[in-house]
């Protein structure tokens, strides 16, 4: 089990890395998390959904997701609150004080989840959540110690260099723990060394010391981990930065703008456009008004009305309209599509007190949120140009188009979302519209990118993509697994795994 020292020290990445290493050694190996709190999910094959860093997992094992990879997932919608999401299935929505006694009652599915994947598995790589030494909340602990202690699973942790104090936190989990989970941690693991990595020996070998903790590794920052999925917004922001850095030279682009709302879901599926030679991704934050761009993208969003009504305090909800009346492109996605409809509608509180409110009116559309939750794959067409497009919807409620609307896709063999404004301004509930190229050259031709059409200037700069973009996450995995194998002592890692023992 992989620990942390704080949330955000990058163990989601690494059980990605070694699940990826350890596969091409030839184990059968699965990725799980007890409990994760995370608005990016992902749908799995068993008709449920786990957060997106599980998904990833899953890929660089190999294998599809499955929901007992994260049989429990908190997908917040607010400050205190949040939907509660038991081995695949929303069941009801928590109160953050509340749920703390809940966790205990969640244990025996969260093991019966465990048990179910070390059937399968040589190896179960497990990731902790947050803090290893949140001791305020270690009573009723499914996540990190709790779990370990249920199982008795060695554990590594993992410490951050990047963020400063690393032997302190390292050294300092140790002295806040009780002795019984002190001693659970069997080697730690220093994280995003950047420079001359020689410089931190000694504090390798102090906190090894100090602790009696095997050190298993001084990993350098790499910067191919901006090529696979943001696990949070604090993720997405920074990687974001980082795709604009690397610029795309002098040639004019196509500027997408994103307003990063409080609630901002399924993000990745930005990540292929940030990938496409010629588009250049552009945040919007708070407290600014929409920089200048030529087309404007409303995500997925967790509680669409609460970001519908930010969108409005921050005045940005008439600069989108005045975008669209100017001829330039909106787009939706999910909770974005919603958004760009006459009015959404929450008659029975699934998103908190029961309201409408009035969309944006791009487009002829009226929402009804509650009801089932929809977690299906889909394949099919864009309905204009005939592109292929693949992925799956997550969400609550139904869309309704005017009799005489335009669908967007024809998908799984019924007409899909909604388009209006001669095609610049569309909306769909298909997360990955834009992972196969084709229809990611098509939707930027159609809003306004000449250069993308089959023979411009980039569509040709990236002909060395792939077809589908799922490819060069793996070959991210790839090169990720590459660096754990050089900088990482994999073989003592696995030297401390153990079979389970199960503790009541």
């Amino acid at each position: 089990m992989l620990q942390g020292t704080g949330s955000s020290v990058g163990k989601s990445t690494l059980v990605a890395g070694l699940a990826r290493a350890l596969t091409r050694r030839g184990l059968r190996v699965l990725p799980f998390k007890p409990q994760n709190m995370s608005n990016n999910a992902a749908v799995t094959l068993d008709g449920g959904e786990i957060g997106r860093a599980q998904a990833l997992q899953a890929r660089a094992c190999g294998v599809a997701p499955m929901a007992d990879m994260n049989p429990v997932l908190l997908k917040p919608q607010g400050e205190t609150g949040a939907q509660l999401v038991v081995r695949g299935q929303r069941v009801d929505t928590v109160e953050a004080r509340t749920y703390q006694t809940r966790k205990e009652r969640l244990m025996p599915q969260v093991l019966e989840s465990f048990k179910n994947l070390v059937s399968r598995a040589d190896i179960v790589l497990v990731e902790g959540a947050g803090s290893a030494s949140e001791v305020n909340l270690r009573r009723h602990d499914i996540a990190n110690m709790g779990f370990a202690h249920a199982t008795q699973a060695p554990v590594v942790l993992v410490g951050d260099i990047d963020r400063g104090g690393v032997i302190a936190s390292l050294v300092g989990t140790q002295v806040v723990l009780s002795a019984e989970d002190a001693e659970k941690i069997k080697g730690f693991v220093v994280n995003r060394m950047r420079g001359d990595p020689t410089l931190f020996a000694d504090g390798m070998q102090f906190v090894a010391q100090k602790t009696g903790w095997q050190a298993l590794g001084l990993v350098p920052h790499l910067p191919d981990v901006h090529d696979l999925p943001a696990e949070d917004a604090a993720d997405l922001l920074s990687t974001l930065r980082v795709r604009h850095k690397r610029g795309h030279g002098g040639t004019p682009r196509l500027r997408i703008v994103v307003p990063i709302l409080p609630m901002i879901a399924n993000f990745d599926d930005l990540d292929p456009l940030c990938a496409e030679p010629g588009v250049e991704v552009v945040p919007a934050l708070e407290g600014e008004p929409l920089p200048e761009g030529d087309v404007i993208l409303l995500p997925g969003s967790k509680a669409t009305l609460a970001d519908l009504a930010c969108l409005r305090r921050r005045g940005w909800a008439g600069q989108i309209v005045e975008h669209a009346q100017s001829g330039r492109a909106v787009m939706g996605i999910c909770g974005g599509y919603q958004m760009l409809g006459h009015s959404v509608a929450d008659p029975s509180g699934t998103e908190g007190t029961a309201s409408t409110a009035q969309g944006l009116g791009l487009l002829p559309v009226h929402t009804v949120l509650g009801g089932q939750k929809k977690l299906e794959y889909g394949t099919g067409f864009l309905a204009q140009e005939g592109q292929p497009v693949v992925g799956y919807e997550m969400h609550m409620g139904q869309t309704d188009r005017a009799l005489d609307a335009t669908p967007f896709l024809q998908l799984n063999g019924h007409a899909e979302g909604c388009v209006a404004g001669n095609g610049l301004i569309w909306g769909t509930y298909l997360h990955g519209i834009f992972t196969h190229r084709a229809a990611r050259l098509a939707l930027l031709a159609r809003a306004g990118g000449a250069a993308f059409a089959p023979d411009g200037v980039w569509a040709r700069a990236g002909e060395g993509l792939p077809d589908n973009h799922d490819s060069t996450v793996d070959a991210a995995l790839d090169r990720l697994a590459d660096h754990l194998e050089q900088y990482m002592d994999v073989d003592s890692l696995l030297a401390l795994a153990r079979p389970p023992v199960y503790v009541d």
